[in-house]
């Protein structure tokens, strides 16, 4: 299942309570404080992996807690602190704050890791109130609160080109022959219903990601058909490719237009990438007409 839009709840560890204690020794009859400071709370994390291609790992409403600090102990000894929680996320995915739309991170880079939420800090134990007035203290901090931030996490799938057209216009049948992508081809429209990426080598040493989305209809920023909720994939693309369909009842012009319309209402940036465009079923026009339906559809 693929999956590109989640909310969370996620917490940081709570810090560990101080401990109140006193030495005990022979000979001794009030021995003085020792008890130890509680573990710092756990801290949130998030990190890119390129082995992570969706969000689907992810359950609806999930609460992602790190551990909370270990309380202190006597003979000045310091409670463990709570493990970080690291939340994995595949390249491309921003982390949004859910209550003001903030763009938190953004993750894009293999590896790259981002401190998101502090643990709390541990409780002092009670060695550290000793005074001149107050020999035995029998008073310990508890450990400072976790934080807790609701979040949206949004992916958008990093390639370099992106692959725009109407249903079954060839799309998934070009990605499936120039890279290592196998999506399902039929002959029927939205046969491709979620994002596809796929790896174009060039040569021994040199490659390009190629993204096919769903087919786009007229009206598709309004939200009709499949596209709309999908176009965000192709924002992060360096180039565009149109993809007109020579034996499609709509000309050649209107196919083109009608998809950079569509383009351009989702996103006035996205309209203004740069193009590509490629005329598919070329083995429905006859050859004799080919040249003079090419040279008008460029005039």
């Amino acid at each position: 299942m693929f999956t590109d839009s989640v909310e969370l709840t996620v917490s940081s560890g709570k810090g560990g309570q101080g401990c109140v204690a006193f030495r005990r020794e022979k000979f001794v009859v009030n021995g003085g404080p020792n008890g130890g400071d509680g573990g710092k709370g756990g801290d949130i994390w998030f990190k890119c992996d390129n082995n992570t291609h969706t969000l689907s790992h992810f359950q609806k409403k999930m609460h992602i807690k790190a551990d909370n600090g270990v309380q202190g102990e006597g003979s000045n000894m310091a409670g463990k602190s709570g493990a970080k929680k690291v939340i994995i996320v595949p390249p491309g995915t921003q982390i949004i704050d859910a209550d003001t739309e903030e763009v938190i991170f953004d993750m894009l880079i293999d590896g790259q890791e981002e401190k998101f939420i502090e643990g709390g800090k541990g409780g002092l134990g009670n060695v550290h109130f000793k005074s001149s007035t107050n020999q035995r203290p029998t008073y310990a901090q508890p450990g400072e609160k976790g934080q807790t931030r609701k979040i949206k996490l949004d992916l958008k799938l990093i390639a370099d080109v992106g692959l725009v057209g109407f249903p079954n216009v060839g799309k998934s049948t070009l990605i499936s022959t120039v890279s290592n992508a196998r999506p399902e081809i039929a002959n029927y429209e939205f046969t491709t219903l979620t994002p596809k990426l796929g790896q174009v080598n060039i040569g021994d040493f040199e490659s390009f990601i190629m993204a096919d989305i769903p087919g786009i209809i007229g009206g598709a920023h309004e939200g009709k058909g499949l596209g709309i909720e999908f176009l965000r994939h192709i924002e992060r693309t360096k180039i565009l490719l149109y993809m007109v369909d020579l034996g499609s009842y709509r000309n050649l012009q209107e196919q083109i237009e009608t998809l950079k319309h569509e383009i351009a209402s989702f996103s006035e940036k996205l309209g203004e990438s740069k193009y590509a465009i490629a005329l598919t079923r070329a083995d429905v026009v006859p050859v004799e007409e080919m040249d003079t339906l090419v040279n008008d559809f460029l005039k």
